[in-house]
């Protein structure tokens, strides 16, 4: 494993400008999530990373050494795809290997065997080896496709929303195993996503894109709780942020155009009133949708309320982000 850097990397396709001087740090033994909508540059930044792309400008450090006149195979990456990428032909044991037997690797038999048992059992798939890749379900599929990349011993494990053609069920159990498998292993791993629960519950630092820009990068909990902008604040959290004219409410700062609350950020009880339009019961908590001088409003609410459309509800701020007209955070 090793130390990422990512220094001022820009991307253009044509007219469209994927990466906008990236720089970033991909610390080793780091799982970092890359979030973003579609387009907003994370595929061309693993692209990048690996080599299956050049940038326009800019560099990529591998444990400290320039990789850009580095071929894909020589900068020992990982890579995996949002498609499982199997041979149909070939049993989960070769498939497992397949990356091990490649002429640049040269690795003995002896220890393919030994490496395939052991990445088997993290992946909890022993009783699969032998199995074609054609006889598995979506889960066991992406586990052997994760598992191809763990048999190697790469610098960084880059991995392209492997999770995304899965069931939510089965997303939500890989996500676990993931997290679990990353910190066992103490590897590097750099994971994109849309998917603001995969980067709530695997990262440990979060880059949000925003049109190829690196709009904001740290943990999890600095990224919710203190973001830098509106579109930082709308990446994570669910329900998402109530954006709201900052006059909605008295107490804006002078030069907020915007308040921004957290569903959990909203007291009860005092305040203006407000009426319910919808209840959603959802088990672990209660939603409440509410409508506010002609805006709507997602809040929660105890689980067993009695609450029902039509019914009207005091509500005031706690906590609340303030933003300009251009979206920054105002402290």
């Amino acid at each position: 494993m090793a130390d990422v850097r990512l220094l001022g990397l820009t991307k253009s396709f044509g007219d469209i400008k994927a990466l906008d001087t990236v720089t970033m740090t991909i610390a080793n033994g780091a799982f970092v999530v890359l979030l973003g909508p579609t387009g907003a540059g994370k595929t061309t930044t693993l692209r990048l990373i690996s080599g299956l792309e050049q940038p326009d400008s800019g560099d990529v450090e591998i444990d400290g050494r320039s990789v850009l006149n580095d071929t894909p195979a020589q900068r020992n990456v990982a890579m995996v795809f949002q498609q499982y990428s199997l041979y149909p032909h070939l049993s989960v044991r070769d498939n497992l290997a397949f990356p091990l037997r490649s002429p640049l690797l040269k690795t003995p038999e002896p220890d393919i065997a030994r490496k395939v048992a052991e990445v088997a059992d993290v992946l909890r798939i022993t009783d699969k080896l032998d199995n074609k890749s054609t006889a598995l379900s979506g889960g066991e599929m992406q586990r052997v496709s994760i598992g191809r990349a763990l048999v190697r011993d790469p610098s960084i494990y880059l991995m392209d929303e492997p999770l995304s053609s899965l069931d939510a069920k089965l997303r939500a159990d890989l996500r676990i195993e993931l997290k679990r498998i990353q910190s066992s292993l103490g590897a590097t791993l750099l994971y994109v996503t849309h998917d603001q629960i995969e980067a709530m519950t695997m990262a440990t630092h979060v880059g949000v894109l925003d049109q190829g820009r690196l709009a904001q990068f740290g943990s999890p909990r600095e990224i919710y709780e203190d973001p830098v902008n509106l579109y930082v604040a709308g990446r994570l959290g669910q329900p998402r942020i109530n954006a709201l004219p900052a006059d909605l409410f008295a107490g804006a700062p002078s030069g907020a155009k915007t308040i921004g609350l957290r569903p959990e950020h909203i007291a009860q009880g005092e305040g203006k009133a407000s009426q319910v339009t919808r209840v959603e019961h959802l088990g672990d908590q209660t939603r409440l949708h509410l409508r506010l001088d002609g805006h709507d409003i997602v809040t929660l609410t105890d689980v067993h309320t009695d609450l029902e459309p039509g019914d009207t509800v005091a509500i005031q701020p706690r906590n609340p982000l303030f933003f300009d007209a251009s979206g920054t955070r105002i402290a």
